[in-house]
């Protein structure tokens, strides 16, 4: 089982980023993005199930939203208006009940003028 995260990179901030996360070898129930800052436990960000039911982190709602593309096998993860404090690593995960059974190995995204 592989989780391929893509996407990170420096923006600027109220700026933009789309996150991918790439399966092979396994088709989740539940999946989500996580994120660590320097410092800092790592945090859900936001979790989808494979009938498209969502959450978010509080801090992200209204700003990021979480898809997937179940043909594809393919998770999303749309960042707008992004700040300093969004600064991690993005990781993916995903599991049969819970989101956390397996993990990719992260991106990095950096907010900073």
């Amino acid at each position: 089982v592989q989780l391929q995260a893509s996407g990170g990179g420096l923006v600027q901030p109220g700026g933009s980023l789309r996150l991918s996360c790439a399966v092979s070898g396994s088709i989740f129930i539940a999946m989500g993005w996580y994120r660590q800052a320097p410092g800092k436990q790592r945090e859900v960000v936001a979790v989808i199930s494979s009938d498209a039911r969502v959450n978010y982190a509080d801090s992200v709602k209204g700003r990021f939203t979480i898809s997937r593309d179940n043909a594809k096998n393919t998770m999303y993860l749309q960042m707008n208006s992004l700040k300093p404090e969004d600064t991690a690593v993005y990781y993916c995960s995903g599991g049969s009940r819970y989101p956390t059974d397996y993990w990719g190995q992260g991106t990095q995204v950096t907010v900073s003028s």
